[in-house]
């Protein structure tokens, strides 16, 4: 315990006047012994010495008063420090403010539950805004709102994908066998196209993530599940995974749908991710990425509801055998600069064995003109029987220069056939393709960057500094895409095991605005063409369609 000269000073007042009492003539009996006056003689000194300490204290006091004075002077004109540690109990902790744009670029965040290390987590979350109460902290780390313990260990965090489309459909021609009357493309509708609400629990570097999707992809008005998984994070650049989770096959299917150029996946990589990935897709595997690879494998399974008739994605109550698959995906980044960026890539996936249902082992491949408004596919091989394997396989390339990004992808895909014949004869294989080219220029905000986490291109980006704000002069971001795609399922077309699935054309152009980083505008129009392999009954159209879009 530290006293104050004061109270020194006190005590040796107190400590005189005793001695002085102990040893005055009057205490002593009158045969004085050779002791007593000793001790006289030892309490006169003390005397003098504590005379002497008064003189300094008194002379010390004024000066500790003066300067206890001026610490309180000081404190009533210094900002009160609140990053100490919570008092026990309900406390407020309010640190110094930093926006979490401050080391970011203001990029969307991702449609998916977030999955990181817990030092990536750590990182994140010391670069945000946060308020604590008690031995909790509330943040926004990578703009996705979080509760946590203080240590970081325990962590709870909740986000949103709105996309919410309207739209429709003018000029669409039909003929021969595909009636007008009898295709579904409405003048004008909407489609809640993704409702999913991430929520992400995490224990230091273990993850786990349940993300219900109250969309319904063309059709709205059913709920299901986007995903459901378990993730490690705990090893260097590295996430395992396990259970239904939307694997990452093709460059396109690698971007998170907040990302996307435009509203809809090409065709080609779209069906090419139906084979064995896909939304809420069973799986086994991880993924690890540096700063010029990426590399993921997964076994997968059936989807969510693959086994109930009236499935989220559609599926089968007779199924007695579900399928089961893999796929794997890797990237190179041979060139990256401040100006450039060049991505070089592979994917390949494939059904081991095809479900076995209600039309024995079977598969089927079905494509709508890349617009999600309800309208009808006009791609289609029906039900494909007698199936053995499905599997598909193409390279990747893509390139940033300073804003233009410009990409594409190639992928064939083959259907083996079982043992059973037609006519007494085995039946062939089956074989379809399908690419496309596409090109993107950021005309104000941030460009486009590469994502080595993703091992894809991620949106523009737009800092607080830059946030739609007309008073200030700052508008966001704003971009324009351009697409060509190509997909054709004819094969074999003149065989009795032939399919004549058709061969689709998709012209697109489309606009981006990005008012900041969590919300974003989107109009796409696209003009499309189908034949299924005869002049007679070819099909095109045009539709124009609109997305508003948030993101946290």
């Amino acid at each position: 315990m530290t006293l104050s000269p004061r109270s020194v000073l006190l005590a040796l007042t107190m400590l005189s006047g005793a001695s002085a009492v102990m040893v005055h003539p009057a205490n002593a009996t009158t045969s004085d012994s050779a002791e007593v006056a000793a001790l006289r003689r030892e309490m006169a000194e003390m005397r003098r010495e504590m005379s002497v300490m008064r003189s300094e204290l008194r002379t010390q006091a004024p000066s500790a008063a003066k300067a206890a004075h001026g610490r309180h002077v000081a404190a009533r004109h210094t900002a009160p420090n609140y990053n100490s540690a919570p008092e026990q109990g309900i406390a407020f902790n309010q640190p110094a403010k930093v926006s979490y744009h401050a080391s970011g670029d203001g990029r969307p965040v991702s449609d998916r539950g977030i999955v990181s290390s817990w030092e990536d987590f750590k990182r994140a979350s010391a670069d945000t805004e946060v308020v604590q109460v008690g031995g909790m902290k509330i943040g926004f780390p990578g703009g996705r709102p979080t509760i946590q313990s203080e240590d970081g260990k325990y962590a709870f965090s909740i986000g949103l994908a709105f996309h919410e489309d309207f739209g429709g459909f003018m000029g669409v021609s039909g003929a021969g066998t595909q009636a007008k009357s009898s295709q579904k493309f409405n003048s004008f509708t909407s489609n809640a196209r993704r409702l999913r609400v991430p929520m992400t629990f995490r224990y230091k570097d273990w993850v786990a993530n349940v993300t219900p999707d109250f969309g319904a992809g063309n059709n709205d008005g059913t709920v299901g599940l986007y995903e459901g998984n378990l993730n490690y994070a705990g090893l260097r650049n590295t996430i395992l995974t396990v259970g239904y989770f939307q694997p990452r096959v093709t460059e396109e299917d690698a971007e998170s749908s907040n990302d996307f150029e435009m509203m809809e996946r090409p065709g080609i990589t779209d069906m090419v991710r139906s084979i064995a990935a896909g939304d809420a897709r069973f799986s086994i595997g991880g993924m690890h990425y540096e700063k010029r690879w990426w590399v993921g494998a997964y076994f997968t399974g059936q989807q969510f509801g693959g086994r109930n008739a009236s499935g989220y994605y559609g599926g089968d109550g007779n199924i007695n055998d579900s399928q089961t698959g893999g796929l794997v995906r890797a990237a190179g980044r041979p060139v990256a600069t401040k100006d450039w960026d060049v991505h070089l890539g592979i994917s390949a996936i494939s059904a081991f064995k095809p479900s076995n249902g209600t039309h024995g082992r079977s598969f089927s491949l079905s494509q709508r003109p890349e617009v999600n408004l309800g309208e009808s596919s006009m791609l289609s091989t029906g039900t494909i029987t007698n199936v053995a394997q499905v599997w598909a396989a193409g390279p990747e390339f893509a390139m940033r220069w300073k804003r233009f990004v410009l990409k594409g992808e190639y992928y064939h895909v083959g259907v083996t056939r079982g043992h059973e014949t037609l006519g007494g004869q085995a039946m062939h294989s089956l074989n379809f393709d399908g690419w496309y080219v596409a090109a993107n220029y950021t005309l104000f905000g941030k460009a486009r960057a590469y994502n080595i986490k993703e091992g894809a291109f991620a949106a523009p980006g737009v800092p607080e500094s830059q946030e739609f704000n007309p008073a200030h002069g700052t508008w966001g971001a704003l971009e324009i895409s351009g697409r060509y795609s190509e997909a054709d399922l004819n094969s074999r077309v003149n065989s009795a095991d032939g399919i004549r699935g058709g061969r689709q054309q998709v012209w697109s152009g489309g606009l981006n605005w990005y008012p900041n980083r969590h919300f974003r505008v989107m109009v796409d129009f696209n003009h499309f063409t189908d034949a299924h392999t005869s002049l007679t009954i070819a099909r095109h159209g045009n539709s124009l369609a609109a997305r508003v879009q948030a993101a946290f």
